[in-house]
C-alpha cells in the first residue's frame, strides 16, 4: 500500500510558478514509477508527466513540455512538479499517483492515488 498526499497549489498570475509535491508513505516508494494528472472542471482527467522508479525516464504532456519538471528524492519519498510559465489553462486540480508497472501516460495504469491539490491561474 502506499499513501500519496499533495501539497503546494494555490493561485498564481498567468506567467508565474509553483512547485507541487506528493508525499508517500511506505518503504518501497522507490520502486514505483510517479505520474502527475490534472483535471479541470468539466474535463476528463489529463496526463501532466511521469518519471521512472530511478529518476532516469521521464515523459511530459505536450502541453506542458519546456515549462514543467517532474523529478523525485527517493531519500524523501516525494515526487515534485515543478510548473513555470504558467498559464490559465493550466488551472486544475493535480493529483499524483504511483505505479508498479512503470512510467507511463495512462491514468489507469496507476493503482495509487492522491487526493488533488488545486491549481489556479488567473489572467
Amino acid at each position: 500500500q502506499v499513501q500519496l498526499v499533495e501539497s503546494g497549489g494555490g493561485l498564481v498570475q498567468a506567467g508565474g510558478s509553483l512547485r507541487l509535491s506528493c508525499a508517500a508513505s511506505g518503504r518501497t516508494f522507490s520502486s514505483y514509477a510517479m505520474g502527475w494528472f490534472r483535471q479541470a472542471p468539466g474535463k476528463e482527467r489529463e496526463f501532466v508527466a511521469t518519471i521512472s522508479w530511478g529518476g532516469g525516464v521521464t515523459d511530459y504532456a505536450d502541453s506542458v513540455k519546456g515549462r514543467f519538471t517532474i523529478s523525485r528524492v527517493n531519500a524523501k519519498n516525494t515526487v515534485y512538479l515543478q510548473m513555470n510559465s504558467l498559464k490559465p489553462e493550466d488551472t486544475a486540480v493535480y493529483s499524483c499517483a504511483a505505479s508498479s508497472r512503470g512510467a507511463d501516460n495512462r491514468p489507469n495504469v496507476y493503482a495509487y492515488w492522491g487526493q488533488g491539490t488545486q491549481v489556479t491561474v488567473s489572467s
